[in-house]
């Protein structure tokens, strides 16, 4: 595709018998946020590793900012960032002196613009009061703020996170999902992999679920929620007569006594839910709380790999 920041045909990658991607198809639109979901050892560190010319492919041809990963590395290499699954940043320098590394090390980046570049990274950060401070004090949210920092010299347009809120508090994860979300309002492509699925529901605009080597559902996390039964509308009553009467009505129902609540199957959909409103005005009920339940992530990712998340971490 002419918008695709990476279109992967036929990827494969085995290590001596152990097949971990068997033949994988996927594009990511730029721009974009593109998540890749599955359980522990479903190979999404390798697919990375490969899509970033980190590991050579076994099979099938991969193209990143439109440079094929096999012949043209580097260029593929001039065009990316990595953050990996942990913080590559060097505990006994600052985090001003790490950032400067950086710009020493990367030809793209004028000397003359290093200083400028790394004062504003640092004040992008929010880490200007601790760019003096040795990394060995900084705290799990600052290391990895700053290895994604450290990602930025030299403006890549696509950038690979490989889990990068692992063991953060949900405060400093938030915070990475902030900067996250100001990257792709900036152009820059975020192809993205998580444990946690509530991140990749936040963030991503498509999303792939890996499991044994394929890659077993794509779409939107919209799409994939629509894939799993389960969907339902909760009404809440205020008295026992009403609720046995509701549940008279929608004899497929699942009622919670204690709550005096009901549980009705439905598509969600405006239509379904219409025609449940007036089944229950024609009897003269009238629910105290309304509300449609969706299947969630998490229950997309236990029917596509038959693990819960907690599991596969």
């Amino acid at each position: 595709m002419r918008n695709s920041a990476i279109a992967v045909s036929g990827l494969r990658k085995a290590y001596g018998d152990k097949v971990v991607l068997d033949g994988i198809d996927f594009d990511v639109a730029a721009g974009s946020v593109f998540s890749l979901l599955g359980p522990n050892g479903a190979g999404k560190t390798t697919a990375v590793n490969v899509l970033s010319t980190l590991m050579k492919a076994d099979g099938g041809t991969v193209r990143v900012a439109g440079h094929d990963v096999a012949t043209e590395a580097k260029a593929v290499r001039a065009a990316i960032g990595v953050t990996g699954q942990f913080a590559a940043v060097d505990e006994l320098l600052t985090g001003q002196e790490n950032l400067q590394l950086m710009v020493d090390l990367n030809r793209r980046v004028n000397s003359r613009d290093g200083k400028r570049v790394v004062t504003e990274l640092l004040e992008r950060f929010d880490l200007v009061e601790s760019a003096q401070k040795p990394v060995s004090t900084y705290s799990g949210g600052m290391r990895r703020k700053l290895d994604l920092a450290m990602t930025l010299i030299g403006n890549p347009r696509i950038i690979f996170l490989d889990e990068p809120t692992t063991g953060l508090d949900p405060r400093s994860r938030r915070t990475m999902w902030s900067i996250i979300r100001e990257l792709v309002a900036d152009g820059v492509t975020i192809f993205l992999t998580t444990q946690y699925l509530e991140e990749a529901d936040q963030l991503a605009d498509r999303i792939a679920v890996l499991d044994q080597g394929h890659l077993v559902a794509h779409g939107t996390p919209d799409e994939l929620k629509r894939q799993i039964p389960g969907t339902h509308v909760r009404l809440r009553f205020t008295t026992v007569s009403q609720l046995d009467a509701a549940a008279r009505l929608f004899t497929d129902s699942t009622r919670d006594d204690e709550a005096l609540a009901l549980r009705v199957p439905s598509d969600g959909g405006t239509k379904s839910l219409r025609a449940l409103l007036d089944r229950l005005d024609e009897y003269s009920l009238s629910a105290e709380e309304f509300s449609v339940h969706t299947p969630d992530l998490d229950d997309v990712f236990l029917a596509l790999t038959g693990r819960t998340t907690e599991a596969a971490k």
